[in-house]
C-alpha cells in the first residue's frame, strides 16, 4: 500500500520560524541592521520572537538613536573619528545598536561603555569580540571614576546616559563638561538626592513659604525632587555653554522615566541661567549641593548696588 504524504491539518498552521523580512517589519528595523545582534542581546529569542518588555526597551533605544544619529553625522564630517561615551551602559543595548547602525559602516570612531557591574561588562566585551565590533571598549567603573581615569581620551564628542540612576546622570554631565563634549543626550532616572534634601528641610520650609505645600506629602516630595533635579541640570548645562532642549523620549506607555535632555555646546555661557540656578538652590534649601554638583558655575556677578559700591571704593 502506497504511503501517503503527511500534510498539515487544515486550521493548524505549520510551526515555522518567522521569515527575516517579517521580523524586520515587525521591529521596524533599519536597513542593514543585524537580527543576529538582537538575538545575542536577548532582545529577540532564538526563534526571532519579541517579548513585550524587549519591545519597550528597543523602542526607547530606537527613539534615542533618532536624536543621536544627526549629531553623529554632523560631528563625523571631514573624516573626523567621533568618540562616544555611554554611561550606565548596563547590557549596552544602546552602544551595540549605535555601532551596528552607524559606526560599523562609517569605519571610524569609537564607543566606550561605562558600567559598574562587572558581569555585564564581561558579557559585553565577549559579544563585541564575537561580532568583530573592534571599536567598542567596555570599562568596569563608575562614571565618576571614568572622569578621573588617565587612560581615557582627553576629549569626547558625545556623551549619552540612558536611565543612569540617581546622581549617575549628574556624573555623566560632569564627565561631559570635563571632556569638553560637543553634545550630551541624557534620559535621567530615579532622581533621589534632591528629594532627600527636601525631606530634611521640610518642616522649616513649611514655616517659611506656602510653596513647601508642593512637596509636603511623600509622593509629592519624590516627584518634586525629580522635577527640580532636571530643571537644575538644564540650567547648569546652559550656564556651562550648552544649548538645551527638553522633550519626551517615547510615549508614557513605554517608560515612566521619559524625560530627554539634549545639550549641544555653543560656547555661550548664560549668566542668567547660573543666577537662576543659585536662586533655586537657595529657595528650596539646596545650597549645600552647589559645590558638589555644580562646580563649573561661572563666578557670581555682584548686584548693581554692590557694583556701585565697589566702583566708589576703587575710586
Amino acid at each position: 500500500m502506497a504511503k501517503m504524504d503527511k500534510k498539515p491539518q487544515e486550521g493548524k498552521p505549520a510551526n515555522k520560524k518567522p521569515a527575516a523580512q517579517d521580523v524586520a517589519a515587525q521591529l521596524e528595523l533599519k536597513p542593514g541592521q543585524s537580527i543576529e545582534l538582537l538575538k545575542a542581546l536577548h532582545i529577540l529569542t532564538r526563534e526571532g520572537k519579541l517579548n513585550q518588555d524587549s519591545r519597550r526597551k528597543l523602542k526607547q533605544v530606537y527613539h534615542l538613536y533618532q536624536f543621536i544619529e544627526p549629531l553623529l553625522g554632523e560631528l563625523s564630517k571631514n573624516e573626523q573619528a567621533v568618540t562616544l561615551a555611554d554611561h550606565g551602559a548596563g547590557k549596552s543595548y544602546l552602544g551595540f545598536i549605535l555601532y551596528d547602525l552607524y559606526f560599523k559602516a562609517l569605519g571610524r570612531g569609537k564607543i566606550y561603555g561605562i558600567e559598574t557591574r562587572a558581569p555585564l561588562v564581561e558579557t559585553s566585551q565577549k559579544l563585541a569580540a564575537e561580532l568583530h565590533f573592534d571599536r567598542m571598549e567596555f570599562l568596569n567603573m563608575s562614571v565618576a571614576e571614568s572622569t578621573r581615569a588617565d587612560f581615557m581620551p582627553e576629549r569626547f564628542d558625545v556623551v549619552t546616559a540612558l536611565h543612569a540612576c540617581d546622581t549617575a546622570t549628574d556624573d555623566a554631565i560632569a564627565f561631559g563638561i570635563e571632556k569638553k563634549a560637543k553634545a550630551m543626550v541624557l534620559v535621567p532616572c530615579c532622581q533621589a538626592e534632591v528629594a532627600a534634601c527636601l525631606r530634611q528641610t521640610k518642616a522649616l520650609s513649611l514655616t517659611r513659604t506656602p510653596l513647601a505645600e508642593l512637596w509636603r506629602h511623600p509622593i509629592h516630595t519624590r516627584e518634586m525632587g525629580s522635577q527640580i533635579t532636571n530643571v537644575l541640570r538644564c540650567l547648569y548645562l546652559e550656564a556651562c555653554g550648552y544649548q538645551v532642549t527638553v522633550t519626551e523620549l517615547v510615549g508614557w506607555e513605554h517608560s515612566m522615566k521619559n524625560e530627554l535632555i539634549v545639550a549641544r555646546y555653543t560656547g555661550h555661557k548664560k549668566r542668567a541661567s547660573a543666577e537662576r540656578l543659585r536662586q533655586l538652590l537657595a529657595e528650596f534649601g539646596l545650597s549645600g549641593l552647589a559645590a558638589l554638583r555644580y562646580p563649573h558655575l561661572p563666578a557670581e556677578t555682584p548686584s548693581t548696588e554692590q557694583g556701585a559700591e565697589a566702583a566708589v571704593l576703587e575710586a
